[in-house]
């Protein structure tokens, strides 16, 4: 008998799930490119409306089931079982995302107690350390990613209750804690950075809000930053107990959620304004490079607060990573009979061995061996599982949650908690606006 997640642990483990590194760059930077406000309003409308019906579908399938994915999709499914059984194995794709995903927070495990000793004072120095740290510090990035690899499947071969609930109990107050804190002091002791931060974030331009690349951009966001697709919303739905309101659950998920991508904005950018040279176009650059420079030219106060910033980046990034990894697990004690601890090492293996193609895909005398089509491994895995294979994950389960399960299922379930017309409203978009739309980003994003 598997435990179930208390109330706040769900909430906090779906909302871990979805505060990812992501937040460090990708939602103050689109926020900035996209019309400032004007990008977060009509993310959180395309959220509300559209990700949160996502989000619910796949939570319902896993309420309803109490199963792992794809024996969930098994007993849903009214005929063709086998067939809709094989879409629960969307959650390799998370596994995928997993491998390159903790060798980046293997780089900010490095980064954090770097800033200890104390970072580069400059950003022509920052950027020779990462890409040397990349390209020719083997040693460290492989010890760097397998520290976080064994973090991250360790909590998971602890389970529901003793592993992922107390890891998100304990990581994500103190991730609000630290980003206070940074926030505290860059308005204390740079008010313009501040003021600027704010000002490139907050700022509306209610021009940009009916540009067809703006609302594909935010419903790209909405769809990707809940996790969709890949089982995890499905395999921690299977663990809710009776007495969760989804729907409630659901509007503190993605509160948190984009409460946290404006903090991290606010942190990010406050000290953006006052870097040399520093771009909001930057990407993964803009904090190994141009923040980590500007913490070292800040002497023992710029390696306390990079200290702070790169282990809240850790927490952000592991307590997504761990909802990647419990899908398979879930699957692997549910239907193979492995107990959890021996599927966490054999999962662990096997996506620690994709990692290090990864890092080698980067490191100097590798890096053209470990190359295909003169793309590295690392940016193959991001792109095919980001443009390719989680679209089609969102897209099927919505088909099948809309067009294969009998809609009485889910009918029963959620009029607990919101009347029959707003069901109604949910089933519809479900139905025929949601696939449209994966659809259109899908195609979108290929291009």
């Amino acid at each position: 008998m598997h435990k179930k997640f208390s109330k706040l642990g769900y909430i906090l483990a779906m909302a871990g799930s979805a505060i990812g590194l992501g937040n460090a760059w990708k939602f103050p930077t689109m926020t900035g490119n996209h019309g400032g406000f004007a990008f977060i309003f009509l993310y959180f409308v395309l959220t509300i409306l559209i990700a949160c019906v996502a989000f619910l579908a796949e939570a319902g399938i896993g309420r309803l089931s109490g199963k792992d994915t794809p024996k969930a999709l098994i007993e849903l499914a009214p005929k063709g079982q086998r067939f809709w059984g094989l879409g629960g194995f969307f959650m390799i794709t998370a596994l995928l995302i997993a491998s390159f995903y903790l060798v980046v927070i293997g780089w900010i495990l490095y980064y954090a107690c770097l800033s200890i000793a104390g970072l580069p004072a400059s950003t022509d120095e920052a950027g020779k350390l990462f890409d040397s740290l990349i390209k020719n510090n083997l040693t460290s990035v492989l010890s760097c990613y397998f520290a976080v690899l064994f973090i991250t499947f360790y909590t998971v071969s602890r389970g529901i209750k003793e592993g992922i609930e107390k890891l998100n109990f304990i990581l994500m107050p103190s991730l609000f804690i630290l980003l206070i804190v940074i926030l505290i002091y860059s308005f204390t002791f740079n008010s313009s950075g501040f003021s600027g931060a704010v000002s490139f974030i907050f700022t509306p331009d209610f021009s940009k809000i009916l540009d067809p690349e703006l609302i594909l951009a935010a419903m790209g966001l909405a769809l990707f930053s809940l996790s969709l697709g890949v089982g995890t919303v499905s395999t921690y739905g299977a663990s809710l107990g009776e007495d969760t309101n989804l729907f409630k659950s659901l509007l503190y998920i993605v509160g948190l959620n984009i409460c946290m991508g404006i903090l991290m904005g606010l942190v990010v950018f406050s000290f953006v304004q006052v870097a040399p040279g520093a771009s909001a176009n930057e990407g993964p650059g803009l904090i190994f490079v141009s923040l980590a420079s500007l913490f070292g030219e800040l002497g023992a106060v710029g390696s306390a607060l990079g200290f702070m910033f790169f282990i809240s980046l850790l927490f952000a990034g592991i307590t997504s990573a761990v909802s990647m990894i419990e899908p398979a697990v879930r699957y692997f004690e549910d239907e193979k009979g492995i107990s959890r601890i021996k599927s966490s090492a054999i999962l662990g293996v096997l996506v620690f061995g994709l990692g290090v193609l990864c890092v080698l895909s980067f490191y100097e005398p590798t890096k053209e061996s470990f190359a295909i089509f003169g793309k590295s491994i690392f940016d193959i895995l991001d792109y095919a599982t980001s443009n390719v294979l989680m679209p089609l994950g969102v897209l099927f389960f919505s088909i099948f949650a809309g067009w294969i399960m009998p809609k009485e299922r889910f009918y029963t379930l959620f009029l607990n908690y919101a009347p029959k017309f707003a069901v109604d409203i949910w089933y519809f978009i479900l139905r025929f606006i949601l696939p449209i739309l994966v659809v259109g980003i899908g195609i979108y994003r290929l291009n």
